[in-house]
């Protein structure tokens, strides 16, 4: 009876491994195995990802960011497939990620608003840290490109912080994307004025300023006869460095210019004639 009983505890032992403890003990293997060659694939992935967007010269930011997000979502498949091998119900769990994520868009609507556009802000960048623009109702020099903001500093030297929303969705202008600018003048000259006197002046002051760009050539012509002047259009070229300088520079030259060869600059006033009473 001793030995009987020992034999059925034996097979009792030996189906309790077969059903029980082997079958765990492989979906144990497998999933850790699962967990390490997925961790290695993630890795190789990330990497070449990395590779690929630093040749592409983005923003390194953007591709920090992105490759910290590819790695997370591509651990996520890997643990639900660990989990998976080990039996247990993944769907559950992707379900609750999902309501997670959803309710967490929702709480931060505007929050994302301004994360995708500060990813498609430096994916296309449309401006850099350091050009000049306009973009969100307000203007400045770029310092810093962020995921949620952009940081200007304007030219009296205040930070101005600009949600990315705001930018991408309004009209952007960029004044230092090209290399050249096009200065754009009115000169105004009195009725009474030598015309072409003013003209020849006007293109001998254009071209003895040295930033002025010799192509595209400077353009000085005569726009229209307006109730008090004559307008003259004024468009030389510079490199944008040199924008402001050279504007400045031209209106001070040409009003000092105009005063020693008696060119009038009109300007608004009045004429009141009296008649003569009995």
């Amino acid at each position: 009876m001793e030995g009987l009983a020992a034999l059925y505890k034996a097979q009792d032992i030996e189906s309790v491994f077969q059903q029980y403890i082997l079958p765990w003990s492989v979906n144990i293997v497998l999933a850790i195995i699962v967990l390490v060659v997925g961790r290695w694939i993630t890795k190789r992935i990330v990497k070449f990802f990395r590779g690929v967007m630093e040749r592409a010269e983005y923003d390194h930011m953007l591709i920090n960011f992105l490759a910290a997000t590819l790695q997370a979502l591509l651990m996520i498949v890997v643990i639900v497939a660990a989990l998976d091998r080990l039996g247990v119900a993944t769907t559950s769990i992707v379900a609750v990620l999902g309501a997670a994520g959803v309710a967490v868009g929702l709480a931060l609507q505007g929050s994302l608003q301004n994360f995708a556009a500060g990813i498609m802000i430096l994916i296309f960048r449309p401006f850099r840290a350091g050009d000049y623009i306009e973009a969100g109702g307000s203007a400045g020099t770029v310092e810093k490109v962020g995921i949620f903001s952009t940081t200007m500093s304007s030219t009296d030297n205040k930070e101005v912080i600009v949600p990315n929303g705001n930018i991408y969705r309004d009209t952007i202008t960029n004044y230092s994307a090209r290399p050249t600018r096009r200065i754009d003048l009115v000169i105004r000259v009195g009725y009474d004025s030598d015309l072409k006197k003013a003209k020849e002046l006007l293109n001998t002051l254009v071209s003895n300023e040295p930033r002025v760009l010799s192509h595209p050539e400077a353009f000085v012509a005569v726009s229209e006869m307006t109730d008090s002047s004559i307008n003259f259009v004024v468009r030389p070229w510079v490199n944008t460095g040199d924008y402001l300088a050279v504007k400045c520079s031209l209106i001070e030259t040409i009003k000092l210019e105009f005063d020693q060869e008696g060119i009038e600059i009109p300007y608004p006033q009045l004429d009141v004639h009296m008649a003569n009473s009995p």
